[in-house]
């Protein structure tokens, strides 16, 4: 069977590879041929490997194993965490309007199970970090007899890698009587993340960004006294929260992952280096370039460039001619390449589009050498008057 593999993979935000820690654990748990619910010796080895998952995940995040709640992935997350109807203990608890960040993921965007009249879009400035000022007027003209607000923002851009502070916003939120969602997919396993330490009641994670198997992510509670009503209903799998049979061998994967994660995240941190290596040679093939977000806090694998009068895609469809696998804008929809409404939200919109590159620990100098050869080449042909020739 032909490899579909690229020679070169420099596009982590969309997915990172499979770790073979991970696929070593989803290997040893498909060798488990029971229903995780049933008692017998085969069904509690299946729970044994969820459960073993479960602490692995909670620990990355900073939160209490029974705090885990493991889902198909972020978008199921979100649209469970997305909800007018919470419980609080054994009482109704309800929310009557999403305000969610403009710039933020197409899962949350979408607005979960909210009316359409009731999400409420909070800008960002063009540098992509949210309009804080903003936020603290929508909170305090609020109508709390209504119900209360739900605030949804992602602590790290998948686009710009731009980071919000989310400390800062968790402050305020709670300020309001709020509660505030944090899509975490992005950052976990890239920059310390504690849920214990204020910056959020829930959080929403991946398995595949950070190395894990596709088909599996979670929903990270602050605390469980406070929880969504469940989007699926049934069996009462996930202590009620997400009914269906676990997927154990994605959620042994997931929690191998993570386990990866937590003893490499000061080395990712390192990737930064790299990244500067990136934007050096951006700056040297193109002058004109425009680095989104450069001038504020981002995850230290992510450059999200604009070259004036080369457009992004044909960028992108050269580098995969050539082996190179990078994205321009997001991998959110099935074969779509379209406008960013991340430069959208910026006020940064234009008709080139932006180019992402996103990075990992096991990506080399000698590979981004080859990137920056072959960005020099693109731009030279697309625009020769004022592409820099190497010295």
């Amino acid at each position: 069977m032909p490899t579909t593999r690229p020679s070169i993979y420099l596009d982590y935000n969309a997915s990172a590879p499979l770790l073979p820690e991970a696929r070593a654990a989803m290997m040893e748990a498909l060798e488990i041929d029971a229903n995780p619910s049933s008692v017998h010796r085969a069904g509690r080895a299946a729970k044994a490997a969820i459960q073993k998952a479960r602490r692995s995940v909670a620990t990355l995040a900073g939160a209490k194993p029974d705090h885990v709640v493991f889902t198909s992935g972020a978008t199921e997350a979100a649209a469970t965490l997305l909800t007018p109807h919470y419980s609080f203990g054994r009482s109704p608890l309800t929310f009557s309007k999403l305000y969610v960040c403009a710039a933020d993921h197409p899962c949350t965007l979408a607005g979960g199970r909210f009316e359409e009249g009731d999400v409420v879009f909070l800008p960002v400035g063009g540098d992509g970090i949210l309009d804080c000022e903003f936020l603290e007027s929508a909170l305090a003209s609020h109508d709390k007899g209504a119900g209360l607000p739900l605030v949804a923002v992602h602590w790290a851009n998948n686009e710009t890698g731009v980071v919000q502070p989310i400390g800062k916003i968790a402050h305020r939120v709670k300020a309001h009587g709020g509660v505030l969602v944090v899509d975490a997919v992005q950052a976990i396993g890239r920059i310390p993340i504690d849920i214990s330490d204020g910056c959020g009641d829930f959080l929403i994670l991946s398995s595949h960004k950070i190395g894990g198997p596709k088909g599996a992510g979670a929903l990270v509670a602050h605390s469980d006294l406070m929880m969504p009503l469940p989007l699926i209903s049934g069996g009462g799998q996930e202590r009620g929260h997400r009914s269906g049979t676990e997927a154990v061998a994605n959620i042994a994967g997931f929690g191998a992952a993570a386990d990866v994660a937590e003893r490499d995240l000061e080395a990712f941190a390192e990737v930064a280096g790299l990244r500067g290596e990136i934007e050096t040679a951006v700056r040297e093939i193109a002058p004109d370039a425009v680095i989104h977000g450069e001038n504020v806090p981002r995850l230290p694998n992510t450059v999200f460039f604009t070259i004036p009068g080369l457009k992004a895609e044909t960028v992108q469809i050269a580098f995969d001619l050539a082996g190179v696998a990078l994205s321009s804008g997001s991998a959110c929809s099935s074969g779509k390449v379209g406008r960013s409404h991340v430069l959208k939200a910026m006020g940064r919109d234009t008709e080139e589009g932006g180019i992402r590159v996103s990075i990992g620990p096991s990506t080399t100098t000698a590979e981004i050498a080859e990137f920056s050869g072959r960005l020099r080449e693109i731009a030279a042909r697309a625009r020769p008057d004022k592409t820099l020739e190497r010295a």
